[in-house]
């Protein structure tokens, strides 16, 4: 297979997308971020990173403690429309029906699928970006996405995004068992 270099622009695929929530000037505001992946088990860590610009930093920077919410493709359009916007010139706090778990500084929103409230592990400043590692302190679901007790990807719809073509992806259908599948591997 002929292998073509490419620029520097390089992008795991697909990315998930999900919303980052932090209360900034003591209201809830949402930002739609794909540059998130876990980073620890034990205790699990998640970490997410936001361009410094944005104003969801401040409110995380604030208080120590942020949330994911995950979107299911009902959700694409205003999950799109939080991306465009800032919340430094929209009050994104009306989009939603939020809600609070244990963190008083962490909103959530209702019409997400999945939710998790996170607590400040340490923030790491890169160049352009601030790196925020929290520390998972609980996950929410709604009762009509779990299965056996479980959150099913079927019935979350999450979505995902290619960068740099910029397009939303569905997930697609089970194609293996994890930590099975490769057991009868041969060469």
């Amino acid at each position: 297979m002929e292998k073509v270099k490419l620029d520097k622009q390089a992008f795991i695929y697909p990315m998930p997308m999900i919303i980052v929530g932090a209360e900034v000037a003591k209201k809830p505001n949402y930002m739609a971020v794909a540059w998130v992946t876990p980073v620890g088990f034990n205790p699990m860590m998640f970490a997410v990173a936001l361009g410094r610009s944005h104003d969801t930093n401040k409110g995380i920077r604030e208080h120590g403690e942020f949330s994911i919410s995950i979107p299911g493709q009902d959700l694409l359009q205003a999950t799109d429309h939080i991306g465009l916007v800032s919340g430094a010139d929209v009050d994104k706090s009306r989009l939603f029906e939020t809600f609070y778990g244990e963190l008083k500084h962490a909103p959530m929103i209702k019409e997400c699928p999945l939710n998790m409230e996170f607590r400040m592990f340490k923030i790491v400043d890169l160049l352009n970006s601030d790196l925020f590692i929290g520390e998972l302190v609980s996950v929410w679901c709604g009762e009509k996405f779990l299965t056996d007790g479980k959150p099913d990807i079927e019935k979350i719809a999450p979505f995902t995004v290619s960068i740099p073509d910029n397009r939303y992806w569905a997930v697609g259908q089970c194609i293996g068992k994890a930590w099975n599948t490769g057991k009868s591997f041969t060469r």
